[in-house]
């Protein structure tokens, strides 16, 4: 007799004690390096230096893996499987635009910030504008991390969820005590060296999935992945037309994608902190590219899953039938389909997702406390602080973003579509936030008023279309259907959902349609034409020369300087050698 659809589902929630020790284990260590970085592994450097930076004398190559976890979150990790599930490998050609991101942040912006000592990239605004940029960056990170955070604890307890039906809320707050304890306790050595394990994890997790699911599959493994994907036009050369209101295009990818991807390096506190945390420059360059190789790595791994995915429900959508709810829980279902008879591997796959995430919320929170003691406590306070301030400062930020971070999670949760609002929300920020730094480094004349002007226009300018794109989305104006799915042949009984057109016929301002993609360069790019604006007309120009040439990238700063500056290396005190 046919299983129906709730008794799959319900089969399919088999996490075995095995799987729970290796998820368990996964936390544990988590716990230990915090513990080891907060209590027994004693620096002679300050509080803040070490706290933050790691007393500016941390290794490359954990610092390089660090930053793939820090960017790699769960999101990532569960939601390009989908996207070339549904849509096929258009997007994964943004790997040419992150290529070209490790050239322009190693030759253009890494150097710029080497040589100021400062902790939080935002000091860098003060130093080249003043006090009223510093907090306008600021403002902006904090409030878009705030928003970004519950979506990251989120999406992992779901899928947690879905192959043990051990409720969201639970999940949520018991990874966020541990990922906040250890934050707190150990700074940024704790975070960077779980990251590392962490690393590992999510790459074990994606090989486990590829190889067993390639195995599984009767119709002829690999070469059936392939043939399926390219009968469907999943697996297909990039899309070469110049129109940016394609989704995805080779243009919106390589030069979209480069200006996304430089934004996220070269300016977001979250990953700037780590590079600030080297020695030198030529440690900072060999971080960029062990980055750019480890995060092409695993978006092949993430695709060749979505690849895999659609070999195997090929004729079964589980989104159609609804045995997955959400399209985020598609690659959990895949797993439990695919490693559940294994006892163990299931637990370690979940154990990746969940270090993706915590990764993810560990950099936010080491970052949150970096911005808030140095943007936000120190300008405003007449006497240096203590010691004993600072640490109260820094661990209290980490733990009072955590706990709202976890309150936040029942917000997303009931609001459904407030995950996608979220998602464009960070997009309003980075292109204006990229903008005025680029200002900064790159065009001396440029003056503070003018590009404070241009920031708040770019933020304005930014909210206005992404809301309006999202709302004709919303209301189906605008769709993105996928390509060729079918439930033809399962396995199982379901109710066929009734297939309802939400797609309107109405008008749509051409500006609304534009790719996602294309976002930070549009912000970027409307924030620096203002800015020029402003100076032609209302501020003035600057004289360049009156601006430390440190603050300007070299290769300006030799056009206008007339300077052959020596690539600068920061010498961190009392260090005979280079510490992990």
């Amino acid at each position: 007799m046919m299983e129906n659809l709730e008794e799959v589902a319900l089969h399919l929630q088999r996490f075995s004690w095995l799987d729970y020790i290796f998820f368990s284990f996964m936390l544990f260590l988590c716990i230990l390096i915090g513990l080891y970085f907060g209590f027994f592994k004693k620096r002679q450097a300050s509080a803040e230096s070490e706290y933050l930076v790691g007393n500016r004398s941390m290794h490359f190559f954990p610092i390089s893996l660090s930053l793939i976890a820090s960017f790699i979150s769960g999101i990532t990790l569960l939601g390009l499987p989908t996207e070339v599930y549904l849509h096929g490998i258009q997007y994964v050609y943004v790997t040419f635009g992150v290529l070209l991101m490790g050239f322009v942040m190693s030759t253009f912006y890494l150097p710029v910030f080497y040589g100021l000592e400062i902790t939080s990239s935002y000091e860098y605004l003060e130093m080249r504008f003043d006090r009223r940029l510093r907090l306008f960056g600021s403002i902006l990170f904090a409030v878009m991390n705030v928003l970004y955070l519950p979506i990251v604890i989120y999406i992992p307890s779901l899928a947690f969820n879905q192959v043990t039906g051990i409720n969201v809320h639970y999940t949520s707050w018991f990874v966020a005590a541990i990922c906040t304890f250890y934050t707190s306790v150990g700074g940024l050595r704790a975070v960077v060296w779980t990251d590392v394990v962490q690393t590992f994890s999510m790459f074990l997790a994606l090989v486990l999935v590829a190889v067993k699911g390639t195995i599984d599959l009767k119709d002829g493994g690999f070469e059936y992945v392939i043939d399926s994907a390219l009968e469907t036009d999943r697996l297909e050369p990039p899309n070469i037309g110049i129109n940016p209101l394609i989704r995805h295009t080779l243009w919106s990818q390589v030069i979209g994608g480069v200006f996304y991807w430089v934004q996220t390096n070269a300016v977001s506190q979250n990953m700037i902190q780590r590079y600030l945390s080297l020695s030198s420059l030529r440690a900072g360059k060999k971080s960029v590219w062990i980055f750019v190789f480890g995060v092409i790595t695993l978006m092949m791994l993430c695709s060749y899953n979505g690849l895999l995915m659609y070999a195997t429900y090929k004729h079964c959508n589980p989104l159609e039938t609804k045995l997955a709810k959400a399209k985020d829980q598609m690659l959990p279902l895949f797993v439990m389909e695919t490693l559940g008879e294994l006892k163990g591997l299931s637990g370690l796959f979940i154990a990746g997702v969940f270090s993706a995430a915590l990764s993810s919320l560990s950099t936010c929170l080491n970052s949150m406390s970096a911005v808030v003691l140095e943007d936000f406590v120190k300008p405003f306070t007449e006497k240096p602080l203590t010691e004993r301030m600072i640490n109260w400062v820094m661990r209290s930020t980490v733990i009072v973003i955590g706990v709202s971070s976890v309150c936040m999670v029942y917000i997303v949760e009931k609001a459904g579509t407030v995950l996608q609002l979220t998602m464009s929300l960070e997009a309003i920020t980075n292109g204006p936030l990229f903008g005025v730094f680029t200002i900064g480094i790159f065009l001396p004349w440029i003056n503070s008023s003018s590009a404070l002007t241009g920031g708040i226009s770019g933020v304005l300018f930014m909210s206005w279309l992404i809301f309006k794109a999202q709302y004709a989305i919303a209301v189906g104006q605008m769709n993105f259907p996928p390509k060729e799915l079918a439930a033809d042949q399962c396995p199982y009984s379901f109710i066929p959902n009734a297939t309802i057109s939400n797609v309107s016929d109405e008008y749509i301002f051409p500006l609304y349609k534009i790719s996602y993609m294309w976002y930070t360069l549009v912000g970027a790019v409307f924030t620096i034409l203002i800015s020029l604006i402003c100076s032609m007309f209302i501020f003035g120009f600057n004289d360049p020369k009156t601006i430390d040439s440190q603050l300007i990238t070299p290769v300006i700063r030799k056009k206008i300087f007339n300077s052959n500056n020596k690539e600068c290396t920061r010498q961190p005190a009392v260090i005979k050698d280079t510490e992990f």
